[in-house]
């Protein structure tokens, strides 16, 4: 999808429904494991692949993706492992990676959005905290 990227859906001020055609629906494969990180790999290219197992969107990855993934990471590897670093390569590579939905955005426009399953809002705590302070500078206490 072209253009700026989405913003996620809970800061959306309207749910019109999406561009584009329907969503076509198949069966997925057996879920595949992740395969092991090359140990000859450059360890940022390492680091990225592992990191990737680990990640939220890999969920939806079948054996296929995987293999992009270390083809992509292969690739990453021969590129910092060379004298002379490759730009052409280097975008070759990031453009896989956005395929892969290794970056917030490249999940936005594909509409994918990952919530971690931790305690409440930061945001909302820093809201507390600060009217909790206010309060006792007010001389309200504990109420």
């Amino acid at each position: 999808m072209p253009g700026p990227i989405p913003k996620r859906s809970d800061q959306r001020r309207r749910n019109n429904k999406p561009d584009g055609p329907d969503l076509v629906k198949a069966s997925a494969g057996a879920a595949p494991d992740a395969p092991p990180a090359d140990p000859d790999w450059h360890p940022i290219a390492t680091r990225w692949f592992e990191a990737l197992a680990e990640s939220g969107q890999s969920q939806f990855y079948e054996a296929s993706d995987w293999a992009t993934a270390v083809y992509v990471a292969d690739a990453m590897s021969r590129n910092l492992k060379q004298g002379r670093f490759s730009a052409q390569l280097f975008q070759s590579v990031m453009s896989a990676m956005t395929d892969l939905l290794t970056t917030e955005g490249a999940r936005r426009r594909a509409r994918v959005e990952l919530e971690r399953e931790t305690g409440p809002d930061p945001a909302e705590a820093a809201r507390v905290t600060l009217m909790d302070s206010y309060r006792k500078a007010a001389g309200g206490g504990d109420a």
